[in-house]
């Protein structure tokens, strides 16, 4: 038996009734196709390549941007060139190997490869939850302590931020390659979505699911709760620091500053709660796979149109490079 064989449970359908047959080991798992229609397959090939150059590009330009003009070299914008790092890798990693599957019509991918696909799929969004988090921090600490702002955001701080936040991430992947890795039975080879999304893998499992359940938990309190608690109490401390300021220019300039990263972060939360409740309330393994593509391409396509059409100094940004390259 090959290093990354093992035993599964497979269920064969036949007439009138369903056959399980023990394999001694599985080499892949099946996704839930988009459509079956080749005339729709091939609009959603053009629709979701489209969608996911126009994510890639769009957050590499806000990298280079970043990167290259001093203007923004600034704990917020050191934040988001990581936040649009995260995002590339949360789309990359689902998404072209969904556009491969439409254009050769094909649903597999192996046991390695999806280990790997939902170990990076953690990493990267647990990066985007994390960063998310600090980016709200930071907001609280320019609004409501101005005057200690270089002293607290240091370059040095800011290094140590992104940090936890990309070890937090790896520790969230470790531990759920830890519960799947000793899995010795699966229920089914079928992932009732495009990519091979942990709670559907953990779903399949034959294992005792009281202790699945127990980690799961503790690890949404650890990366749902808390992020968004801390996100929740900074924006409380920034919109009553805000209330305070006598002049509505002053007002306006405040929100203006945490307005983006206050739309980004309804964005995220807002389509994660919907894949959750779809997943919960619909019986259809495709409604759960379109509502998936929400969080997982739209929210990141979305995310660097909102930080630039709402920022001016992306926008000075932007036509000072124009400006330097004509």
């Amino acid at each position: 038996m090959s290093p990354f064989s093992i035993p599964l449970s497979f269920s064969r359908r036949s007439t009138g009734s369903v056959e399980t047959q023990n394999l001694t080991c599985v080499l892949e798992f099946h996704f839930v196709g988009f459509s079956e229609d080749p005339a729709l397959q091939s609009l959603l090939f053009g629709l979701f390549l489209s969608m996911y150059l126009v994510t890639v590009l769009g957050n590499l330009l806000i990298i280079l941007l970043i990167i290259s003009d001093t203007h923004l070299h600034t704990p917020m914008y050191f934040f988001l060139c990581n936040l649009s790092l995260a995002d590339m890798g949360f789309t990359s990693t689902m998404v072209p190997k969904m556009i491969v599957d439409i254009h050769t019509h094909s649903t597999v991918i192996s046991y390695v490869g999806c280990l790997t696909q939902m170990s990076l799929f953690l990493i990267c969004g647990c990066m985007d939850d994390l960063i998310l988090t600090v980016m709200a921090y930071d907001g609280f600490v320019a609004i409501c302590h101005p005057l200690h702002y270089q002293v607290i955001m240091n370059p040095r701080r800011c290094c140590f931020l992104v940090s936890v936040s990309f070890v937090a991430s790896l520790f969230d992947s470790l531990l759920h390659n830890l519960i799947l890795l000793p899995v010795t039975c699966f229920k089914a080879v079928e992932i009732s979505n495009f990519f091979c999304d942990p709670s559907k893998l953990l779903n399949l499992t034959c294992d005792n699911t009281i202790n699945h359940d127990i980690v799961m938990y503790l690890i949404g309190i650890v990366f749902g709760f808390f992020p968004i608690s801390g996100i929740l109490f900074s924006y409380y401390k920034i919109v009553s620091s805000i209330l305070r300021v006598p002049s509505p220019e002053g007002k306006y300039k405040a929100f203006s500053t945490c307005g983006s990263h206050l739309l980004v972060v309804c964005l995220f939360y807002g389509s994660s709660l919907g894949v959750y409740l779809s997943a919960s309330f619909s019986t259809s393994s495709r409604e759960s796979a379109v509502a998936s593509l929400m969080y997982t391409l739209v929210t990141p396509m979305l995310n660097p149109f909102i930080y630039s059409l709402r920022n001016r100094d992306i926008k000075r940004a932007l036509q000072r490079t124009l400006n330097r390259i004509s």
